[in-house]
């Protein structure tokens, strides 16, 4: 028999209680390892993964390397804990072992001493659990988004050596989760308390809150987790282990503020998120022209706290205010607070004029001031081809984006605006990428930052790579829906539709109200020939509409299931102007293309390209485009963007 000798990573699997469960029950045991099999197989499929051998309740499956095996050990039991949260089913957990070393290879079996470690380090996982030996993490290492917790050198039976375990940190079991493999700590900035006297200063509290988030993003070693999934618990608190839970961080820092007259209150603590202990607190009452100085200390507090070493550097950029002058940073805090109020909402026309209007008063009095240029630039590029034409405001962009690099270089919003503005004004789609890369350099935490680049890598088809970065973006900002819907796309679109049916299908537990997603799974359940599932996804997703991306979504979703009543209703109201709601020419076009009209769709491209917005560029790789991808005026088009058919 011929033998082979290669690197290769090996999962080894087990049933938790199995063997109990044979023993009460024989049939039901065989009948678990039966629905495993069925649940694994296009799991293990998606992520290249061979089954060697089953071995009673187990599994031996090799990869061709360390970043496969663990992203579907992380698929698997997500996928079983998606299983076991229904009602009425029989709890299945499993324990997986990764390890990676040389096999040799006789005929379908693997044989030698990796194979008997891996299968060494699968018991010290939990039941729900994966353990993975040192070889593995130094193979994942900064490479994969998931957080783990090293559990030390232990001494395995029939392995001569210590091994270096790491056990991969899952929102359902037990453990630190909030410090990734090598990598950052996680802290999430709860939404302050507004304790003042005047309700009226709640935007003062928000405004505080978002500053704080940007602040501590600054800290190297430090993972802060954006606005929009820490607002959900101003209104919904909840107990902080359960918080350290969804989230996935390892600390919260949470507190109040109370501001009179010159007067400025801020009580804070700096919780940890498993043992519930405070790591510090701190009352800071001083005049309110200190706040800059207080958000530095609070900075250096949680750095010393979280045992984070600040350089020189780091420290002055923590003591510059963005804006100067106390009026100005109110006009600023106002900004912000409407900004992500507008965003909240949906962005429309009368929503993004209050926000644009402080942060215009605000450059009024601070002219110098880069933080508000920057913010004010990606109000526009936000409302741009949503609530106004991307024409209305490219000047007026175009101006604030080079006045703010101009004032400063090195704010990380600033090198966002800028790599928006060269992606969705200029088309120009390597500075995109540059400007977006220097962003997370010099912001880790810029949650924007990795999904835009995200969005592009999509549009240039890397979409392995998109699929990567968006899932970083999720990391900072779980409760973010938009992301997944984003990286869903990367997946369909990369090759993977039961991959993306699977992460849709879970997020869709979570989240069950969420229309949105109900009509993309809707799709790709139609794409993959499950049209009953798609039909109930689009009845989830019923109600009224008020324009923008969602009802073009949902309007594509029921043409492609049989009715086309709802896309002809909304190409009616476009072409006759009898809607106020502004929609981007592509996606009428994109309507056009899903009823089967080749010929008013590439009509609408063409003029878009020459007289519009040209915005082709972030939906050409959509399956709607699919019938006519070789026709030669849809590739002159694509050619004109500098862009891949």
């Amino acid at each position: 028999m011929a033998t082979a000798r290669q690197l290769t990573a090996i999962m080894f699997t087990d049933v938790a209680g199995f063997t109990d469960l044979t023993q009460e029950n024989e049939k039901a045991a065989l009948d678990l390892l039966s629905e495993i099999d069925a649940l694994a197989s296009p799991i293990l499929k998606n992520h290249h993964g061979r089954k060697v051998k089953a071995m009673g309740d187990g599994l031996l499956v090799e990869f061709p390397d360390a970043l496969d095996a663990v992203e579907c050990a992380v698929a698997l039991q997500s996928a079983l804990h998606d299983r076991n949260s229904h009602e009425g089913v029989r709890p299945l957990q499993l324990r997986v072992g990764l390890h990676l070393g040389d096999v040799e290879r006789r005929g379908d079996d693997i044989v030698g001493d990796a194979v008997n470690l891996a299968s060494r380090v699968e018991p010290i996982a939990e039941p729900g659990g994966i353990c993975l030996s040192e070889q593995v993490a130094v193979q994942v290492r900064n490479k994969l988004p998931y957080r783990f917790e090293n559990l030390g050198a232990r001494t395995l039976k029939g392995v001569r050596e210590p091994v270096g375990i790491y056990r991969v940190a899952l929102p359902w079991t037990s453990g630190e989760i909030g410090r990734a493999l090598g990598g950052p700590t996680r802290l999430a900035v709860l939404p302050l308390a507004n304790i003042s006297p005047d309700p009226k200063d709640e935007y003062f509290a928000d405004g505080l809150t978002e500053e704080l988030i940007a602040v501590l993003s600054r800290l190297r070693g430090l993972r802060v987790i954006a606005r929009t999934s820490v607002n959900q618990y101003k209104s919904n608190p909840k107990p902080v282990r359960q918080i350290g839970s969804e989230l996935g961080v390892g600390a919260v820092l949470e507190g109040s503020v109370r501001r009179a007259g010159d007067r400025l209150r801020i009580t804070l603590q700096l919780i940890d998120t498993n043992s519930e202990e405070h790591r510090w607190a701190e009352t800071f009452d001083r005049k309110l022209s200190d706040v800059f100085e207080i958000q530095a200390e609070i900075a250096d507090k949680t750095a010393g706290a979280l045992k984070l070493e600040l350089v020189e550097a780091e420290r002055e950029t923590l003591r510059r205010p963005p804006v100067k002058g106390l009026d100005a940073y109110e006009l600023y805090l106002r900004g912000i607070v409407g900004f992500q109020r507008a965003a909240d909402e949906g962005w429309s026309r009368e929503g993004m004029a209050e926000p644009a209007q402080r942060f215009e008063a605000a450059i009024a009095k601070d002219p110098n001031s880069a933080a508000v240029h920057a913010w004010l630039a990606n109000l526009y590029i936000a409302a741009a081809g949503e609530a106004v034409p991307r024409t209305e405001v490219a000047a007026r962009v175009r101006d604030l984006v080079a006045t703010a690099y101009r004032l400063d270089p090195n704010e990380p919003e600033v090198r966002t605006a800028r790599g928006n503005y060269a992606l969705q004004f200029e088309l120009d789609w390597f500075r995109a990428e540059r400007e977006f890369r220097a962003a997370i350099e010099l912001n880790p935490s810029a949650m924007s930052a990795h999904a835009w680049l995200g969005i592009l890598l999509i549009t240039l088809g890397r979409y392995a790579e998109a699929a990567q970065e968006l899932q970083t973006s999720i990391d900072l900002d779980p409760m973010f829906l938009n992301l997944t819907s984003w990286r869903l796309r990367a997946l369909d679109l990369g090759g993977n539709l039961a991959e993306a049916i699977a992460l849709a299908e879970r997020t869709l537990q979570r989240s069950p109200g969420n229309r949105g997603l109900h009509v993309q799974l809707g799709e790709l359940y139609f794409r993959a020939g499950r049209s009953a599932d798609a039909e109930r996804e689009a009845r989830l997703a019923e109600g009224p509409v008020s324009g923008g991306p969602f009802a073009i979504n949902r309007a594509e979703l029921r043409a492609l299931l049989g009715d086309p009543s709802e896309a002809r209703g909304i190409i009616r109201s476009w072409e006759t102007k009898s809607d106020p709601m502004y929609v981007r020419p592509n996606y009428v076009a994109r309507l056009y293309a899903v009823l089967g009209d080749r010929e008013n769709a590439l009509r609408l491209l063409e003029w878009d390209s020459r007289e519009g917005e040209q915005s082709l560029w972030i939906d050409f790789p959509r399956h709607a485009f699919d019938s006519f991808r070789e026709d030669p005026r849809f590739l002159a088009l694509l050619k004109e963007m500098n862009l891949s058919p």
